[in-house]
Order: C-alpha cells, then structure tokens, then sequence
C-alpha cells in the first residue's frame, strides 16, 4: 500500500500530524488510544487492511494526539482540554466544519469529550472499548503499577501484547511490530506522563450532555477495558446503541469479529 502523506495542523504552538484517506461521504475523525504512531500503522497488514475498509465508506481523518507519535511534545504533559483540542486543529486543518468522531480506548473519553463540548461541530460519536472512568482499564494502584513497571523494564519490547491481544501471543510478526509501535508511539517518561494524566479521567458528569447519535460498541470479555466501562457509557448517553460483541482481544483490527466492528457503524 502507496504510504499515506503526513501532515501538520497547528494547536497553538504545538505541531499536530495527521493523514487524510478514503473517499467516503462521511468525515470521519479517528480519536486514537494512549499512543500512536500514524505511519508506523499502515506497516501491520491487518491494521492496514482494516483501515482500507473504513476508508472504503468514510474520509478518515488519522492523527497522533500531542506527546504521541509523529506530533511535538510540549514542556508539560497535555491535559483532556489539550489533547480534546486537537480534534479541532485537525478537523480546521482538513477544512471540515462537521465530522463523526470514533473514538478507540482512551481516545472514546477524548471524542465523548468533544462531542459534549463541540455538538455542532460533531455528526455522530462511534466509541470503541471505550470508558468513561479510567479504573475500567486500571482498576486498582497496583495494576497501573505494574504497567509503569513494564515500560521501565521492558518498554518497546512488544512484551505487553497480551495485556491488549491475548488471543495472539504466539503471533510473533504482531508482536515485533507491536515493539516498534510502542518505541514510535512514545518514550518510556511520555508514555509514563500520559497514563498519569489518563489516571485521572472521569467524564460520567458530561455523559448525559452529550446529543449526536451515539454508536458504543465493546468486546464482552475484552482484557483491556472491562465491559462495564462501555455499559456504562451506554446507560448514561441519551439514546446511546450498544451493541456487545464476542471477544477479548481489545486490538480492533484482529479477532474473528474486527469486519463486524466497521459493519455496525
């Protein structure tokens, strides 16, 4: 697949890259989970086929959020507000005044966020693994502890697959790609700055602000974000779609049911 050219919107002094494809009707911004890396996604070809679908029906807006990626790092670790914002430098960037917003993992509190903030500049919110209080991907001290402890010891190392794909830890072509993308993605301290920062997240309070039809969507037995976390993100938005698929890798693009995930949207 031809590379996809990488771009820069402006969110005040901070650089954000970003890649626009598909030809669909629909303007679609991908919120991306704690890291990415743009580039770096098309080089897995799951990923990459996975995304050539969704570009297959939208016009997709792919961006690193600030601190991540292809995107500058500022002197002190961005907040919510922050990074929310650089949902709109992107969108004005594109030149799109309205988009639907999918929001994967912590990107779903991201695109929620907006969507609350931004109604008129929102056509629809799609969340994935999504969660609205960060103890539904770290319930306790000691489990984010022990992540810290992973990306002091072993960070890049693609260790850390099975805590988001368990179901393919003996893909060892995924896993080496999976290292790359954690050293792409972020340092150790950025990556250790962003999860203290993600520790903090609750948005429940604006859940019931949000109004542009919602899609939620989660794998029941997903390892990475309980189930509970897209429940309720359901219960709380107003005429919210659930729909609960089987599974438990939190990878979007593996798993016997990642067509379906794009199907329902």
């Amino acid at each position: 697949m031809e590379p996809r050219r990488t771009r820069y919107a402006k969110n005040g002094d901070i650089h954000v890259a970003y890649q626009v494809f598909g030809e669909g009707a629909v303007d679609l911004v991908f919120v991306p989970g704690f890291i990415s890396h743009i580039e770096n996604y098309w080089d897995e070809p799951r990923l990459a086929q996975w995304l050539r679908k969704l570009g297959s029906f939208s016009r997709v807006i792919l961006f690193d959020k600030q601190g991540t990626g292809l995107s500058d790092r500022s002197s002190t670790a961005p907040g919510m507000d922050e990074r929310m914002d650089d949902v709109r430098a992107v969108m004005d960037a594109v030149g799109i005044e309205k988009a639907a917003l999918f929001g994967i993992s912590e990107g779903g509190s991201l695109a929620t966020l907006f969507a609350a903030s931004h109604p008129q500049r929102s056509q629809a919110l799609i969340l994935y693994g999504a969660f609205a209080q960060f103890r539904s991907w770290f319930p306790t001290q000691e489990a984010l502890e022990s992540l810290f402890q992973y990306v002091d010891t072993a960070w890049g190392s693609g260790e850390s697959l099975p805590m988001f794909a368990p179901n393919m830890v003996d893909d060892l072509a995924l896993k080496e790609w999976w290292g790359k993308f954690e050293r792409l993605g972020g340092s150790p301290g950025a990556a250790k700055k962003i999860m203290l920062l993600n520790s903090q997240i609750d948005i429940t309070d604006i859940l019931p602000t949000v109004n542009v039809p919602t899609l939620i969507i989660h794998r029941k037995d997903d390892v990475t974000v309980n189930v509970e976390g897209g429940r309720l993100l359901a219960e709380r938005i107003p005429n919210a779609k659930y729909v609960e698929l089987s599974g438990a890798d939190h990878l979007p693009f593996v798993g016997e049911n990642s067509n379906q995930i794009l199907d329902e949207m």
